[in-house]
């Protein structure tokens, strides 16, 4: 756990840290790479289950947003603070999954520090309250497309901070149609659209550079054609 690596992809440079489970370690990476770093930009690259019809195993799930239904973020700010994803971050992960040909979404993804009733499924022998009962479809119809357990940590901190976040995650499995868990279903996927998503972000901060603006727009990239 927290075994980093660091290197070049497409002109970017990359740290990877391997995490644990949960916002809790996810903190710890967050802390220090915060605190001690000049780092931009991070983003969550990792599992989770799909939570809607549309998504099925092995597609990968882009967040534009994340409901903050976990425990660490709420210790920094207030629940109604928006864990909202850079929108650079989300156009250049988008923008490889489409020149990769990724089986992909971009919507709403839900942290919970459960794996089992805060998800909608039932603990030990069965374990389940009524409130528990209601999660899968309350979400889902809100248009919730997955869940996982960190996401809300890469998103909400690096925003509190001044940086970039963002989450990119391969769905295993889907709560709401039954489909079975399928063990590492998409991460390559992921994983290659992270790292080419990097790749599209460092040429718009480039872009941005010689334009001497702040933000990236389409009209960058236009003038530089």
């Amino acid at each position: 756990m927290f075994t980093t690596y660091s290197g070049y992809y497409g002109g970017a440079h990359i740290s990877v840290v391997s995490g644990g489970s949960g916002s809790p370690e996810a903190e710890l990476i967050l802390h220090e790479f915060l605190e001690n770093t000049n780092a931009s930009t991070y983003i969550r690259v990792g599992g989770s289950g799909g939570m809607h019809e549309s998504v099925r195993p092995g597609d990968i799930v882009i967040s534009k947003g994340v409901v903050r239904d976990e425990g660490m973020t709420q210790a920094y700010i207030s629940p109604s603070y928006p864990a909202v994803a850079s929108y650079e971050v989300v156009m250049a992960l988008t923008q490889a999954s489409l020149e990769l040909g990724a089986r992909f979404h971009v919507g709403i993804t839900r942290s919970s520090d459960s794996d089992f009733c805060g998800v909608g499924r039932p603990s030990v022998g069965g374990y389940m309250q009524p409130r528990h009962l209601e999660v899968i479809d309350y979400y889902r119809r809100a248009g919730v497309l997955n869940g996982d357990r960190e996401s809300a940590a890469l998103v909400t901190l690096p925003t509190l901070f001044g940086r970039r976040g963002g989450s990119i995650c391969s769905v295993a499995d889907n709560i709401v149609t039954g489909e079975k868990f399928t063990a590492g279903a998409g991460h390559n996927t992921a994983i290659r659209v992270a790292l080419h998503g990097l790749a599209v972000l460092h040429q718009m901060d480039t872009e941005k550079a010689r334009a001497n603006q702040e933000f990236w727009t389409p009209s960058l990239r236009k003038s530089q054609v």
